[in-house]
């Protein structure tokens, strides 16, 4: 005799829960030739700074993945394939008083089922200003900062994050929220949380990629089980970007302890089918392995190039 169906239980289909980011990247770059798995950031611990002062009178800047659009980069905007071309190399920097047009065509956001046309979704200063102009935070940092997608584990540790860190020192920021994309973009802003957190600065990682921050440690996380590219709420939903930052916010004031996750209690659709199709190589053809074989082996030659210049 069979027991219950999972209809009678309630139970939500298996598919139903945070992609397996890594075990995806793995699987889809073994498929298409390259046979050395990456090695992902990984930690058991995690350093860990409460805020040394209430959210209210706390200056708070942000650190994004996003880079700046350049017109003279090819297509980088909403839709555009994959833009080797538009990726950045070294830390920068932006004022807060003024805007900026950030874009995430240079990384590997889920471009099925993100449009990104909201930067709002990936760069949640309009919010932070809200939050401030209501006295939630005391105060928005004068720059932000970007943060480079780098696949070296030692670039980010030794180059990238202690620059962040000075940036933030210089601008007496007593808090990050730190906003990653791409699967490796998630991994870039978990080691700068442990840099700032280590060196007295309070953070949290707004992100889509949950194994991938767990995985290396992060001392806050507020999770959105949402595409990649959606890290800061919904496209063209500020109620939903308003409320991913808030939670990222109380997380900040509340969270006990380091390797603090909260999920966001929003879903992306009813429907997650969604979640079969990043990088799943069991849905893509050989020809398709084939094609993005030699794409991604053209955007390696642009980047080469981009790095040396």
């Amino acid at each position: 005799m069979s027991g219950p169906s999972d209809d009678q239980l309630g139970f939500a289909p298996d598919h139903d829960s945070a992609v397996p980011y890594m075990q995806r990247t793995r699987d889809y770059y073994a498929a298409i030739g390259y046979t050395t798995p990456y090695r992902w950031a990984h930690y058991v611990d995690a350093p860990f700074q409460p805020l040394k002062k209430p959210l209210a009178q706390s200056r708070v800047t942000i650190v994004t993945t996003a880079a700046q659009y350049d017109p003279i980069k090819g297509d980088q905007g909403p839709g555009a394939a994959y833009n080797g071309s538009a990726k950045f190399y070294q830390v920068y920097d932006g004022d807060t008083s003024k805007q900026h047009d950030l874009r995430i065509s240079h990384i590997g956001y889920d471009r099925k089922h993100t449009s990104a046309t909201d930067s709002g979704t990936w760069f949640p200063l309009p919010q932070l200003l809200k939050a401030k102009a209501s006295g939630r935070v005391g105060e928005v940092a004068p720059r932000f900062f970007g943060a480079p997608t780098n696949r070296s584990h030692r670039v980010t540790i030794d180059v990238d994050a202690p620059d962040i860190l000075a940036r933030c020192l210089a601008d007496q920021v007593d808090a990050a929220v730190i906003v990653p994309n791409c699967p490796v973009c998630h991994q870039t802003s978990a080691l700068v949380a442990r840099h700032l957190e280590a060196n007295g600065i309070a953070t949290v990682v707004m992100g889509c990629a949950k194994d991938i921050v767990e995985y290396a440690a992060a001392p806050r996380f507020l999770f959105s089980d949402f595409p990649l590219g959606n890290s800061a709420g919904k496209p063209h939903d500020l109620e939903s970007q308003a409320l991913t930052l808030e939670l990222a916010l109380r997380l900040l004031e509340s969270a006990p302890g380091a390797r603090t996750t909260m999920q966001s209690p929003l879903r992306w659709s009813e429907d997650a089918s969604w979640k079969l199709d990043y990088n799943n190589i069991s849905q893509m053809s050989p020809e398709e392995l084939a094609r993005r074989r030699a794409e991604f082996d053209k955007q390696k030659e642009i980047a080469r190039g981009n790095r040396a210049a």
